[in-house]
Order: C-alpha cells, then sequence, then structure tokens
C-alpha cells in the first residue's frame, strides 16, 4: 500500500509540474551550454557578436591599454620593466626610438610578450598605449 500511494504521488506530482511552463523553461534555462565553440570558418554567432561590440566600442585609448594590459608590470617594475614615469629607465629606450619600441611592444621582447599579453589589441592600440608611457616621462 505504502509503495501505491508514493507511486500516485510522485505520478500527480509530476503530471503539475510536467503542466507547468514556468518550470520547463527553468528547466531549459539550467540546462543551456554556458558557451559555444567556434570552428573558424563556420558561422558562430556568440563570435559575431563579440567582434560587432568591440568594433562598435572604437580603439581603445592608450591609457585604457595601459591600464588593462600594460600597468601589471610597467606600474610595478616587475621583470624589470620600466615603470611608468620612470625617466631614468625609460632614456635609453626611448633612445632607441619609437619605432623599436612599437615592435617590441607588439612583437614582444625578452620577458614582455607581444602585445603585453593581450593579443586581441590592435597595432594602433598598443602603439597608443607606447605613446602614453612615454609621454609620461616627457
Amino acid at each position: 500500500m505504502k509503495k501505491l500511494l508514493v507511486l500516485v504521488a510522485t505520478l500527480a506530482v509530476g503530471f503539475a509540474i510536467a503542466e507547468s511552463k514556468s518550470y520547463e523553461e527553468q528547466v531549459a534555462e539550467r540546462l543551456k551550454p554556458a558557451g559555444n565553440v567556434c570552428v573558424e570558418g563556420q558561422v558562430c554567432e556568440t563570435a559575431t557578436a563579440a567582434v560587432a561590440s568591440s568594433e562598435s566600442a572604437g580603439p581603445k585609448s592608450g591609457d585604457e591599454v595601459y591600464t588593462t594590459a600594460c600597468a601589471a608590470c610597467h606600474g610595478t617594475g616587475a621583470l624589470n620593466a620600466p615603470k611608468l614615469a620612470d625617466a631614468e629607465a625609460w632614456a635609453p629606450r626611448i633612445a632607441q626610438g619609437v619605432d623599436t619600441l612599437y615592435t617590441h611592444a607588439i612583437a614582444g621582447f625578452n620577458a614582455m610578450p607581444a602585445k603585453g599579453g593581450n593579443a586581441s589589441l590592435s597595432d594602433e592600440e598598443v602603439k597608443a598605449a607606447v605613446d602614453h608611457m612615454v609621454a609620461s616621462v616627457q
């Protein structure tokens, strides 16, 4: 008898839950994938939306790039990076010319990764960050 009551209760609850759209929607929401895998050459809505939003935002300023990609090392002097506004540390680097600074910042140099470790930055954004750092000592 106990098993029968459990079975009837389970079925009754199951039917009540199945009729509730909000429950089904909640389950569907919980089961949605957390993200998408995009393969080059195939359509990917997530990647398209990300590109569109980044293009509409426009290029980042030198200060924004410095803050998000460069400050971790150039703000603290980590790995012998010349600190922002340290004219003595920047002088020999500036003497090499701004094109050399751009090349090192874009391609990486010694312990510094290319583009400060942020491959999504454009060359122009990296150059703006270099200009920002150089301006801090001139």
